[in-house]
Formats: structure tokens, C-alpha cells, sequence
């Protein structure tokens, strides 16, 4: 079941969910709120894969880390209002949402759990911009930030700023508590995932 607006205010009041660095969570009529779904804002770290510096084959079997190779084979930008990143034409990035959020597995009798799905904005989306590629699902029990797989599908290049509205968070309850399940991006703050030390 989807949560609109209100049920949104409510849970984030509850503490039955979180999300940090929101601009307000008292009136469900304004931005950054929509009828079901909560506007997310563009991070500040943008994450560019170099094709040149990317293995022929990316191999992810037998538990092979991506934040590590994406590590080892990206470019790191710090962007900024006066300093935006030009996505160009067919360009394909990663970066994250500056709100985090926190999703708990809630125990206990009459405690409902959430999950979420981030999707695209259609203003954004007019523009030819992609959001997320096939990975939309925000799992109970992650926290963290929300990485996007940014490409440009038009002619014109897109000028992204960071603060700018990017995605719209989608909240829903969960039938039945979920038991606790591995996740490699849990607790992440890049949009490459957890930075192995």
C-alpha cells in the first residue's frame, strides 16, 4: 500500500521511518511533498565511471565488490550552485540524493514496517534524463543515502545543481516484518556504495 502525504507526516512524526535533511515535514500541502510521493534533492559528489580505466569485462560473480572497482576506475567531482555538472549527451553518472533515510525493521506488536521505491521526476524526465536505471527498491532496514544511476537520453546537455529536486521518494508498508537480510549499500554515503577501508 502506497502512503500518501499524510500517512508520510505522520510515520516521519511516529519515528516509524527517517528521513534527515528534509526542508520541512509539517505540512504535507507544500514541497517537498506530493499527493504520494516526497520530493528528494540532488547531493553534492558526483561519480564518473572512466571508460578507459573500467575492466573489458566487469565480472561481479563469486561476491566481487562494484564499490571497490568503482573506486579504483571513477572520477569524483564536489559540485556546486555556482560550479554545476553538465550532463552530457548519452552520459552516464552516479551520484545521490543529499537526503538520507532510514528505513527500520520495526518489531513488536500493532509496529508496521516500510520500504520504498525512488522513480523519476516528470519535469526531469521531459528533459531526457534518467534517474535510476532498473534499481529502484529501498529494502526495510536500509539507511543511508540513495544512489542514482543518472544517464541523458536527449540532445541537450543537463545542467544538474546540487539541492535541485531530483527524484520523488514513494513510501509503502510492508505486509509482515521482514527478517534482517545482507545488503552491501546499507549505510552508505557515496553514490559508489560503503567505502571499504
Amino acid at each position: 500500500m502506497i502512503l500518501s502525504n499524510v500517512e508520510i507526516v505522520k510515520c516521519l512524526k511516529n519515528g516509524d521511518f527517517f528521513i534527515e535533511d528534509l526542508e520541512q515535514i509539517t505540512d504535507p500541502g507544500k514541497a517537498p511533498f506530493n499527493t504520494s510521493a516526497i520530493d528528494l534533492r540532488l547531493g553534492n559528489e558526483i561519480i564518473i565511471p572512466k571508460a578507459e580505466e573500467m575492466p573489458v569485462l566487469i565480472d561481479l560473480s563469486s561476491g566481487k565488490s562494484i564499490t571497490k572497482l568503482l573506486s579504483a576506475s571513477s572520477e569524483k567531482i564536489t559540485i556546486s550552485k555556482s560550479q554545476p555538472f553538465i550532463l552530457k549527451k548519452n552520459q552516464f553518472i552516479l551520484a545521490s540524493t543529499r537526503e538520507r533515510v532510514s528505513f527500520p525493521i520495526n518489531t513488536g506488536k500493532g509496529k508496521k514496517c516500510f520500504s520504498a521505491r525512488v522513480e523519476g521526476k516528470s519535469s526531469i524526465a521531459r528533459c531526457g534524463i534518467i534517474i535510476h536505471l532498473t534499481a529502484p527498491t529501498i529494502h526495510s532496514n536500509f539507511y543511508g543515502t540513495i544512489t542514482l544511476e543518472l544517464i541523458n537520453l536527449s540532445n541537450n546537455n543537463f545542467a544538474l545543481f546540487p539541492g535541485m529536486y531530483i527524484c520523488q521518494l514513494i513510501i509503502e508498508e510492508v505486509k509482515g516484518c521482514p527478517l534482517i537480510a545482507p545488503n552491501q549499500f546499507i549505510g552508505q554515503t557515496s553514490p559508489i556504495g560503503v567505502i571499504e577501508k
